[in-house]
């Protein structure tokens, strides 16, 4: 092929993130005032945080904002205010905010806002660079209906600013039409002397809180400390419900319709648990969900029925038919959770049809039926298509009842559990792999256990674009709500009517109002219906889209996008462009999916080589005078500008960058004449220092080479992707012609105890290793690693004196000098338990649990590079033997010092901020750790765990 007729280009493209820390305290940075004020309007609350920050260094520098909103809110408001000059975020179409990302980045600006997902909360991080003995002001604000759940609401706010604060205020008022029935205040900012400084007012419609810390105060919470309040308050509280039709309101054209009665009696249900005990179920998470079990059948009532079924790659159940909740079967029930253990693969297909089949073989009239189904991962046994276990399930259950379920931790597949659930009338929900995981499943389960009404429909004559008007169950201590436009403004009365099954009978709720009758909600808060229809509209045709195809489900899409446009809230489908002041430098803010890791955004690379391409003689780009990597969405201490070159046998071209200006190669485009650029026989050399990027002209493209732009003031750095871009119109060629870099040591992470930063350190290869000793249970972990390559070659374990396992990349061997077994990777789930030891192999991962140490082997596999990785799970507080022998181990930051500087184990460290890949869990993903010495963690010369044979 010629050459001159490849038209290849690259554009690195590079961000760098707000640093993921919270602001900590700085003596050149003054958070002077931080104001929090939350409105609640009918259930609809509207949260603004007011952050004024000073510089008080004589030269400009970066500041920091970063807050934590509640899942469910909508941000609809950003703005910065620096030297009187107000920088507003705007809300557009996702594809629209990137297309302005990536013209930032391409002028070589810094770019990209990235959030993450907690439990309860979601991450909004930006800063600013702000002149010598400036101010900037920060306001965030935030949109969110409360839901009732267990007859109360919830408002969380969380306070982080991490430094005394001299003018802080918490003010939040809430006001219920029908009035307030209780009200309480906890969190963290409610213990110690923090209590002393809320105030609650309490009015018939009305209810003030105030949360006005003194700095001395401020240290002085369980969650607080030197560096000021780190907590959260959460606000709950009820409403009086003296109308049994409901309470509606009336605004402006739209209506809302509040309905809870809680004047019918219960409905008994008939209940399926079916529970997983797959062999990922080991350890706290079985132990968690037997003890829920327990709780939750004591708290079964005697009409109700109920079924207990566990699953692995078999189904097992404890009565084949629904049984009544009597005094003895509860008990019998109970001895049956009490043996249940984890084993074996995970057949979710065959346990919830059967769970179905159970309920289906046993009708009750005047009951009504629900299937709870929790699991912590994928199908692997049985049918394992997603798509067909899900139409499977949606036949068999045929809106007849709801299927429930709970996804345990964050290796289960949410999306799937969400979409299997919404096909049949239920919710999922994810039960957190954490201390309280046995409260969180029965606190759900107590959401359900009392089912009040049946197929509900809700009617409203003269309404139009209606929210979710059908639902197929009511439980006690929860809430509907419906809201919409009227069609006539003009009318004096507006109707509602809900029909519904109560127990054994149809029952009716048919009310009428005046819709001219004085609003009791303030001027200011006048809009707050319609932002509230639009946040209902807006969430529950997102919440659709899972569930339709074809013209409807782009028809609701942009309905949903046209809504989150209009009102501004930050939606799946939409983001918020934040322009900063310098040099209108760009940001993205976007709304990350539960359970989601945060995003890498992607890299550009050279376009993979055509097929029938030449080689690429001679050419190492790994050899690069590289600098500290840094990647996007990895925290880190900015470095000093820095220019790095490149060069090789290959022949014409050779080059570099600089901080602000990523460049584009191409095999076939002119050479730009500048002064930078040097024409030599028609192939480039050199670099560029302009504000505009130049184009060199080559022979051949580097494939592999990514140019990454890390804006001003940062380091920048080209680096090796892992993977070859593919460019329209040709083949992907694997990298068969670039050298695989060679492996001079190991990183390993250590994860640090109340940190978020963690520690790494480096072992060279090749070595054989004692990676964990215990000698009190006997039990040794060795591993190999092999010259020039990554993690180990083989792992072998021993527990007690029979006990041998030996894992390699292609299979795992285990004798207890009797009996032996071989297993291969990527073969069925397998399990195998004997004594107080258990093996249990699931795809590319095999988890080992010898008496109280729990390990995991993860095999890694990248194009043709294998190697095992090894994790300790659980093992004693206190250390043990082995380079993974620190089972805690925590560190503080050095502050003041010219180099990053750690005190470790009473030593002051000197470190650096490096990236690496996380090999601890199977997407490999990149983060930040603080490099230091291995001596300096373990105390001890790498010799002392170098063993001769495994």
């Amino acid at each position: 092929m010629d050459r001159a007729a490849l038209q290849l280009i690259l554009l690195g493209i590079f961000l760098i993130s707000a640093t993921s820390d919270p602001v900590k305290k700085k003596e050149n940075v003054d958070i002077y005032s931080f104001y929090i004020n939350s409105t609640v309007t009918s259930r609809y609350a509207t949260t603004v945080i007011t952050s004024r920050v000073a510089n008080t260094l004589n030269e400009s520098q970066e500041i920091q904002f970063e807050v934590k909103i509640p899942k469910n809110a909508f941000i609809s408001k950003f703005r910065m205010t620096i030297e009187g000059k107000t920088y507003d975020g705007i809300v557009k179409e996702k594809e629209e905010a990137q297309q302005q990302y990536s013209q930032a980045v391409s002028r070589g600006q810094s770019a990209g806002l990235i959030k993450s997902v907690g439990r309860t909360l979601e991450d909004f991080k930006t800063s600013v660079t702000v002149a010598a003995f400036s101010k900037v002001t920060f306001e965030l604000t935030y949109e969110e209906l409360l839901k009732r759940r267990l007859g109360k609401y919830e408002l969380l706010i969380n306070a982080q600013p991490m430094q005394l604060v001299a003018d802080f205020k918490m003010d939040v008022h809430i006001q219920e039409k029908t009035g307030i029935s209780f009200l309480e205040v906890k969190g963290d900012l409610s213990t110690g002397d923090l209590a002393n400084a809320i105030k609650t007012t309490r009015a018939d419609k009305d209810a003030w809180v105030t949360f006005y810390p003194t700095r001395d105060q401020q240290t002085k919470c369980k969650s607080c400390g030197e560096n000021g309040l780190n907590g959260d308050l959460l606000i709950t509280y009820d409403v009086e419900r003296k109308n049994p039709k409901g309470e509606v309101m009336v605004s402006n054209g739209y209506f809302v319709h509040y309905f809870a009665p809680s004047d019918v009696p219960r409905i008994p249900k008939n209940v399926v648990f079916i529970i997983d005990q797959s062999g990922s179920m080991h350890g706290r998470k079985i132990e968690q969900t037997r003890l829920a079990l327990l709780r939750i059948l004591s708290d079964l009532d005697e009409d109700d029925h109920f079924g207990l079924i566990t699953f692995d790659s078999e189904v097992s159940f404890w009565k084949r038919e629904l049984l009544r909740a009597t005094e003895r079967n509860l008990g019998n029930a109970k001895s049956f959770v009490k043996e249940i253990r984890d084993r074996g693969a995970t057949d979710i297909n065959a346990a919830v049809l059967a769970g179905v089949e159970m309920i289906n073989r046993h009708p009750r009239e005047g009951t009504a039926s629900i299937l709870i189904l929790l699991t912590d991962g994928d199908p692997t046994s049985g049918e394992t298509n997603i798509q067909k276990i899900m139409s499977n399930v949606k036949e068999a259950i045929g809106t007849k009842f709801p299927l429930y379920c709970l996804g345990f931790g964050y290796d289960v597949n949410f999306d799937f559990l969400t979409k299997m659930s919404l096909e049949n009338s239920g919710v999922a929900r994810r039960i957190y792999e954490d201390s309280d995981a046995d409260l969180q499943l029965q606190g759900f389960y107590d959401e359900v256990a009392v089912p009040l009404l049946t197929d509900i429909q809700l009617k409203y004559p003269g309404g139009t674009n209606l929210t979710k008007t059908s639902f197929g169950l009511y439980f006690n201590g929860s809430e509907i709500v419906v809201s919409g436009q009227i069609t006539d403004n003009s009318v004096e009365s507006f109707t509602t009517e809900v029909i519904a099954v109560s127990k054994g009978s149809n029952v009716t709720y048919r009310d009428t109002i005046m819709t001219k009758d004085p609003s009791d909600v303030p001027p200011e808060n006048e809009d707050f219906m319609q932002r509230l229809w639009a946040y209902l509209t807006v969430k529950q045709l997102l919440e659709r889209q899972v569930l339709i195809t074809g013209d409807e489900k782009e028809a609701q899409k942009k309905e949903a996008l046209k809504l989150s446009l209009k009102y501004q809230f930050v939606t799946p489908l939409t983001s918020m462009v934040v322009t900063k002041p310098q040099e209108g430098e760009v940001e993205v803010a976007d709304k990350p999916k539960e359970g989601e890791v945060p995003h890498r955004p992607p890299i550009m690379s050279l376009p993979s080589l055509p097929r029938g391409a030449p080689p690429l003689p001679g050419l190492s780009p790994y050899n690069y005078g590289l600098s500290q990597p840094r990647l996007p969405g990895v925290p880190g201490p900015p470095g000093r500008p820095s220019f790095h070159r490149y060069s090789g046998a290959y022949p014409g071209i050779s080059g570099g960058f600089s901080r602000y200006r990523p460049t584009i190669y191409s095999a076939a485009l002119p050479v730009t004449n500048d002064d930078d650029v040097e024409e030599s026989g028609g192939q480039a050399q050199g670099g560029f220092a302009g504000h505009h990027p130049h184009i060199h002209s080559a022979a051949l493209p580097v494939p592999g080479l990514v140019v990454k732009n890390d804006g001003a003031d940062q380091v920048s750095t080209a680096v090796v992707d892992d993977e070859w871009p593919t460019v329209p119109g040709s083949e992907t060629v694997h990298a068969t012609a670039m050298p695989v870099p060679t492996v001079h040591s190991n990183r390993f992470l250590l994860s640090v105890d109340g940190q978020s930063k963690p520690l790494c350190f480096d072992v060279p290869v090749p070595y054989k290793l004692r990676l964990l000793r215990d000698l009190t249970s006997e039990f040794s972990m060795n591993g190999e690693s092999v010259p020039g390559r990554k993690g180990f070659h083989e792992i072998a374990i021993h527990y007690k004196t029979n006990h041998h396992l030996t894992i390699n990349t292609s299979s795992i061997r285990y004798t207890d000098g009797q009996s032996h077994l071989k297993f291969l990777w990527r073969q069925r789930p397998t399990q195998h338990n004997i004594e107080d030891m258990s093996l249990s192999l699931r795809r590319n991962k095999i988890e080992i649990s010898m008496g109280n140490i729990h390990v995991s082997i993860l095999l890694h596999m990248k194009n043709d590079d294998e190697f095992l990785w090894p994790v300790v799970l659980k093992q004693p507080k206190e250390p043990l033997c082995g380079i993974f022998g620190e089972a805690v181990i925590s560190y503080e930051e050095v502050p003041g010092s010219q180099t990053p500087t750690l005190k470790l184990k009473d030593h002051d460290v000197k470190t650096s901020w490096v990236v690496t890949k996380d090999y601890r869990t199977a997407s490999a993903p990149v983060v930040g750790c603080w490099l230091v010495p291995f001596k300096a963690v373990t105390q001890r010369e790498l010799s002392v765990f170098a063993v001769t044979q495994l």
